[in-house]
């Protein structure tokens, strides 16, 4: 995706969805895309999991 404005990926999400997609699923995708933008955040800050370990914690 390129560099573009919160606005603007709001936008393209809310085009993306179905005709007849409900509120619910506008919700969803806006809440999805927040939590892709915060992961993405945390990694160019250095404070992601080394698979290995990320592997570990979920084979627990």
């Amino acid at each position: 995706m390129s560099a573009s404005t919160a606005k603007q990926k709001v936008l393209e999400a809310m085009e993306s969805l179905p005709a007849d997609a409900a509120v619910e699923d506008a919700i969803e995708r806006l809440v999805l895309l927040a939590k892709i933008e915060e992961g993405l955040a945390q990694l160019d800050a250095g404070q992601g999991v080394e698979h290995s370990e990320a592997r570990r914690r979920l084979l627990r």
